[in-house]
Order: C-alpha cells, then structure tokens, then sequence
C-alpha cells in the first residue's frame, strides 16, 4: 500500500505518517505542486498510489485544485471512476462549501482537524480498501 500525505503543516503529516504507516509506505509532500509531481511521477513509473491525504489550505496550491489536477492527470492515463487513487481531505475546513467542492471533484472521504486516529481509521475503513480492511 503506497499513501500519499500532502500537508504543509509538518506535525499533521507526521500525525497521519504515524497512523497510516502500519498499513503501508507514506510518503509526504509539503504542497500541492510537490504532491503532483509525486502523483505523475507514480504513476509513470507504474507504482501508482492507493490513497493520497490533502490538506486545502496550503500556500503554493490548495487542496481543491490538487485534487482536480490528479483527476485530471488519471484521466490522462485512461483511469478513470473507482479505478482512481482514493482521495481523503484532512483539513480544518469545515464550512459546507469546503466540503461540498471537495465530493463534487470526487474526492472519498473529509476529515476535518485537529487529527483524530479512531475518525481517520473509520473513514479509511469506509473507502473499502483491501489493504485497510484490518483497520475496521
């Protein structure tokens, strides 16, 4: 299992590091761009990502965007629907249209901070991966 954590806030990537690295390799990004880069590169190689954790607040490139440039970039690549990498903002947005354009660019899951481990492992739980069916 390969996780992507994008945050620019270096204590919550640790956080989520430290959750998710039980059920797999994490890798971190500091911001958007960086995180794409990661994503194509994945993918070109063949070794793509099975989820990727985005922060929206970050300064070079918010999260919302990120998200819509790796459904872009899978779309590039012919994958496409629930063949894609699952997606899970982790943010402190809560307002409703934070939230509502997050599913409407298709991401699975929205946790909103300060990182609780019991609401990342029901929500990874829920993507019905089958990597992280232990976490259930």
């Amino acid at each position: 299992m390969r996780i992507l954590i994008t945050d620019d806030d270096q204590v919550c990537s640790q956080i989520l590091s430290g959750i998710l690295s039980p059920y797999g390799t994490c890798q971190l990004a500091e911001g958007g761009e960086q995180a794409i880069r990661m994503f194509t590169n994945a993918l070109v190689r063949k070794n793509p990502y099975d989820l990727v954790c985005l922060d929206i607040l970050m300064p070079d490139m918010d999260g919302h965007a990120t998200l819509s440039c790796i459904r872009s970039i899978e779309a590039g690549f012919g994958i496409m629907g629930s063949a894609g990498v699952r997606i899970l903002m982790v943010t402190t947005r809560d307002d409703p249209e934070s939230i509502t354009t997050a599913f409407r660019r298709q991401c699975e899951g929205y946790i909103i901070k300060p990182i609780d481990e019991d609401q990342v492992k029901k929500q990874i739980g829920q993507l019905r991966m089958k990597s992280f069916d232990e976490i259930k």
